[in-house]
């Protein structure tokens, strides 16, 4: 059975989508379905900027050498059980 809803939706991002939809040969309507589907199914919301932000190669590059040190176990501290035993650990850094 079909049921109708009405939601509010920002005009530029209806226009966006129907454009996008019937570039793509289906109705918005199954686009929207698919979205519900997949919130029931996974019950989660995943939400999305408008803007796409990438990394920048300087920083790929640092992370690439921090995940390097992190798999020779270099640059680590050791696991503390109490912050009294973290405050030795730091206190004996500053010598």
């Amino acid at each position: 059975m079909k049921t109708v809803i009405s939601v509010k939706v920002d005009k530029d991002v209806r226009d966006r989508a129907r454009k996008v939809a019937r570039q793509m040969g289906v109705p918005l309507s199954m686009v929207v379905n698919s979205g519900l589907r997949q919130f029931a199914q996974e019950e989660r919301i995943v939400f999305q900027t408008e803007k796409v932000y990438r990394m920048t190669k300087k920083f790929e590059k640092k992370l690439e050498k921090i995940e390097a040190d992190i798999k020779a176990g270099r640059n680590l501290s050791p696991e503390f059980k109490t912050a009294a035993e973290m405050d030795r650990y730091l206190d004996g850094l500053k010598k």
